[in-house]
């Protein structure tokens, strides 16, 4: 993942831990407080949220203790398209230009411009250069970009 995805992680893991976790504990203990456990909606409702809270936790430690993070400013791929490289296409058919970052599964956002790099039109990029033609076989069928440029960071 890069450097920005493994932030925000960091910052997600961190709400979690200091403030979730202490607001649900807080919520058990008062649906504890109100009697028979059996019946209690909120006491239900709460150990739920702890376990949903717990699950995530423990999901993004892994995540970021396994994770090999890349900054992209300092990657040198000599032009070619790689992890954490932004790339300006141009789709050759609707004359389009778009704008992409390849990153993590977990930092995809393609209203961001952030594809993952287990997508398609990623797979597609990899190991391309400046002026070289990638076909994406996207579901309303095959697609030709043109790489216009390669930046990384």
């Amino acid at each position: 993942m890069t450097v920005a995805g493994a932030a925000r992680l960091k910052v997600e893991l961190q709400q979690l831990k200091s403030v979730e976790r202490p607001a649900v504990i807080q919520s058990i203990a008062e649906a504890r407080a109100n009697g028979d456990l059996s019946e209690n909606a909120d006491y239900e409702a709460a150990k739920e949220r702890q376990g949903f809270i717990e699950g995530r936790i423990a999901e993004l430690e892994s995540k970021l203790a396994n994770a090999q993070v890349i900054n992209p400013a300092e990657v040198n791929a000599d032009g070619r398209i790689v992890f954490g490289a932004t790339v300006e296409l141009e789709d050759r058919e609707a004359r389009s230009r778009v704008r992409y970052q390849i990153v993590g599964e977990d930092e995809a956002d393609i209203k961001a411009g952030k594809v993952s790099i287990t997508s398609p039109i990623a797979r597609a990029l990899i190991g391309k250069e400046e002026g070289d033609i990638a076909e994406v076989q996207a579901p309303s069928g095959p697609r030709e970009y043109e790489v216009l440029a390669v930046a990384y960071g």
